[in-house]
């Protein structure tokens, strides 16, 4: 079973640019109340999308350049990467057929 994996500003470029996979990337914060709703749900995709996407996790507070980099105003904030590249994103807590639904989209 896959787990989410924490990245860090150190770590992004080799565990999400430069993945082979595609990447799923929860930017939260541990006094976000959304984010901590969300964090079960991406833990079972995780697992349910285990060898076919990755997700990552980046503390807000702790990640400052990836923060930046990525544009983010709110969070919970997942982006969607392929190649290296941003395919999509979604803003705040949703129920998990959504996260779902764009996930099946990022491996069309």
């Amino acid at each position: 079973m896959s787990t989410v994996t924490p990245v860090t500003d150190a770590t992004f470029r080799a565990e999400v640019l430069d993945s082979e996979l595609p990447v799923v990337v929860d930017i939260w914060a541990a006094w976000c109340g959304p984010c901590k709703a969300v964090a079960p749900i991406l833990d079972q995709l995780a697992g349910e999308y285990a060898g076919r996407v990755k997700i990552v996790k980046v503390d807000a507070d702790q990640n400052p350049e990836t923060v930046t980099a990525a544009g983010v105003t709110s969070i919970p904030t997942l982006g969607f990467y392929r190649n290296g590249e941003r395919v999509d994103v979604l803003i705040g807590a949703h129920p998990k057929p959504v996260y779902a639904t764009k996930i099946e989209e990022l491996l069309a």
